[in-house]
């Protein structure tokens, strides 16, 4: 199989379905950014973290493909003339969302209570879940765009504004894990 096709040359690409939209286009952008998560997901992974939260991270990447082939695909052609989705595959569910609202609770077991917002930083690892955190909350401010628009299922749109929550916190855990210092964001007084 080439991974070259050669038909987006031109600055055009095909959703699930067939439809050619330019690269540029709302939808394009939002499973592209997803894509992007997905890739820190990756790198967060590769760290020198515990298993559960490599195994949770790798569930998640692989329902962020999910995400994304749901973003891909046009709503025109979502479903068959014969009835079927073209898309044959388990969507996100309720259970999804769930499943990191469960983690983010164990976690949360574990750490001080926050007072304050934290700085970003104090470990590269840390800093590896902060930027996947900022790309998750970019993915969410397009996907809600796309779904304004052109709506889809909004079990997607509450899995991203979870993930965006669970990477927090598992910087957090992180940050104790590795011994790394929360550095407290304290505003300056107005004189």
């Amino acid at each position: 199989m080439k991974i070259y096709t050669k038909t987006g040359d031109k600055g055009t690409t095909a959703l699930f379905g067939g439809k050619r939209v330019p690269k540029h286009h709302i939808r394009i952008d939002s499973y592209g950014t997803i894509d992007e998560l997905n890739s820190w997901m990756g790198l967060i992974r590769d760290q020198n973290i515990d298993e559960h939260s490599k195994n949770t991270l790798t569930l998640i990447q692989n329902k962020l493909f999910t995400v994304g082939a749901i973003l891909a695909t046009d709503p025109e052609k979502a479903v068959q003339k014969n009835g079927k989705e073209i898309l044959n595959i388990a969507k996100i569910n309720e259970k999804d969302v769930a499943y990191l609202e469960k983690e983010m609770d164990c976690m949360n077991e574990a750490l001080p209570p926050m007072t304050n917002f934290i700085l970003p930083g104090g470990h590269t690892t840390v800093s590896y879940c902060h930027i996947a955190r900022t790309v998750c909350r970019r993915a969410e401010r397009l996907a809600t765009h796309l779904y304004e628009n052109e709506p889809f299922d909004s079990n997607v749109l509450s899995y991203i504004n979870r993930l965006s929550d669970y990477l927090f916190v598992l910087a957090r855990l992180l940050s104790k894990d590795l011994d790394a210092e929360e550095i407290k964001w304290i505003p300056e007084k107005k004189d």
